[in-house]
């Protein structure tokens, strides 16, 4: 109501003027004028509505204007101010919003953004700046941020000339995709060899040939269906024969050796590359030739929770000895498998410890193990639980709190998003592969929960390129690159909006 009055006093004040003129006027006029226009202020407030705002905060208007003295005691909000340079170690809002960016260009692992400016941030600002021809400070000015978040800023590429951290990672897997021949090549310069390699990769796999690893090109490095320059599924030599060899001697292989890169050596392949903290991709690369003949070569053992396609094999020749019916035939070694194995073992002069090594393997495929009766051993179906608890893996993992991040790192003391789960599990008596974060969208070897509100602890959490493990009440235990360490932290919307999938391990 106070508003209507004050409007409806400056109407009539405005058509006094307006009467007035210039040169002002009589006083009988002005006498006459006023009365009008007091009449034409009643008209204006009985027509102007009965809901027109108040404003808080302010005196009413009056004729000598409004009183602003009132504004001297109204509360300012506090905003940060932006910084101009940032460096490492800081800080601030701003630092999210650049940690974002890069993650969306593919110079960051993707992460919950944070305001920390750590060593994982400052490296991938250095990559950019590389990239764009600025100076290779790791502190983001001006220039640098303005080139950050510009909206045609190009996606990371490495291209012959750069040297880096890198372009190491990147030479690394070209070696062990068969694409660069020696080791010694692995040096952290993208030069000819490296070029030449990327061509190769790029033909093979059927992708655009320009000799960088761009978007395409780096996401294909580690995808599942990236075709390797080496032996493969289908290949036939003496060189398959002797890792062949290799692998039964270490208790991997199930069948007689061939020479044929079959269906038995892949699986046997991936076996020993899960066992050796290798990529577990099936091909008999270079790193993995040179682990399965170095003497430090970790030999097979498959145990109560395993569950793979090595333990479909050894079911199916205990089956084939009567120690196991095929209704137990079910790839996941649980305590029916378990008691099969033992009786198997008492019965051919073995220690009876109910885990398969490289002399149950040997006894097993060697063709003159002695045959349980004709009914077989056992009976019922395959429901042994999995070892470890949801609280042994959480407690696991939170002593490694504070570890630092370093992409590709397996631990112990050192991690990125993978291998921390990776090392955990492990450690927690879960015998799990070594698996990229994508790699973790299909692992299929768990309950896969595919709502986000049915994570419970102990569980994996899978989302756009990252994994953690689930901790109680709503957080989770993770490597995180935007924190540069392993945190323990809530789940929030960030989370939420990314989920994909989540694993549970443990009931």
């Amino acid at each position: 109501m106070r508003y209507r009055r004050y409007v409806c006093i400056m109407l009539a004040a405005a058509l006094t003027a307006a009467a007035a003129g210039c040169g002002g006027r009589p006083t009988g006029e002005m006498a006459e004028t006023t009365a009008a226009e007091e009449t034409a202020a009643v008209v204006i407030a009985e027509t102007m509505p009965e809901t027109s705002p108040v404003i808080e905060g302010l005196d009413p208007l009056t004729m000598d204007g409004p009183d602003y003295d009132v504004l001297k005691n109204l509360p300012v909000p506090e905003t940060e101010a932006v910084p101009e340079y940032i460096h490492l170690g800081e800080s601030y809002e701003l630092v999210a919003e650049i940690q974002e960016r890069l993650m969306e260009l593919g110079f960051m692992d993707n992460d919950e953004p944070t305001e920390y400016y750590g060593e994982v941030t400052h490296a991938a600002v250095q990559t950019f700046q590389r990239q764009n021809q600025l100076p290779e400070d790791g502190v983001v000015g001006p220039a640098t941020l303005e080139a950050i978040m510009d909206p045609e800023a190009k996606y990371y590429a490495a291209s012959k000339g750069q040297q880096g951290s890198d372009i190491e990672r990147i030479q690394s897997r070209l070696y062990e995709l068969g694409y660069l021949a020696n080791e010694s090549q692995v040096t952290g310069n993208f030069g000819d060899k490296t070029e030449e390699a990327v061509l190769k990769l790029q033909e093979i796999n059927g992708i655009t040939q320009d000799g960088k690893v761009g978007r395409q090109t780096m996401n294909l490095l580690y995808s599942d269906i990236v075709q390797p320059n080496m032996l493969v599924y289908g290949d036939q030599s003496d060189v398959v024969k002797a890792a062949q060899e290799r692998l039964k001697s270490l208790g991997y292989m199930t069948t007689a050796p061939d020479g044929k890169y079959g269906d038995d050596t892949i699986i046997a392949v991936k076996q020993f590359q899960s066992r050796n903290d290798l990529v577990v991709d099936g091909y008999l690369g270079p790193s993995t030739r040179t682990a399965l003949n170095s003497a430090e070569a970790v030999p097979n053992g498959i145990s109560l929770g395993d569950q793979n396609d090595n333990v479909t094999q050894i079911q199916k020749l205990l089956n084939q000895y009567g120690y196991l019916t095929s209704a137990n035939i079910t790839g996941y070694f649980g305590e029916v498998t378990e008691k099969a194995v033992k009786n198997f073992q008492s019965a051919n002069g073995l220690q009876s410890d109910g885990s398969v090594g490289v002399l149950t393997m040997a006894k097993l495929t060697g063709g003159s193990a002695r045959r349980a009766g004709s009914s077989g051993s056992s009976s019922g179906a395959n429901t042994g639980t999995a070892t470890g608890s949801a609280a042994a893996l959480i407690s696991i993992a939170k002593s490694k709190l504070g570890c630092r991040y370093v992409w590709g790192a397996k631990g112990p003391n050192t991690f990125d998003c993978s291998g921390f789960v990776y090392w955990c599990l492990n450690q927690a008596g879960v015998r799990q592969s070594y698996l990229t974060s994508s790699g973790w969208r299909s692992v299929g070897k768990y309950t896969k929960i595919s709502s986000f509100d049915s994570l419970r602890a102990g569980d994996i959490i899978v989302v756009t390129g990252h994994v953690g493990i689930v901790a109680e009440n709503g957080t989770l235990v993770d490597a995180s690159s935007g924190n540069g360490k392993v945190v323990h932290r809530s789940m929030g919307s960030w989370f939420r909006n990314n989920f994909i999938c989540g694993w549970r391990i443990f009931g």
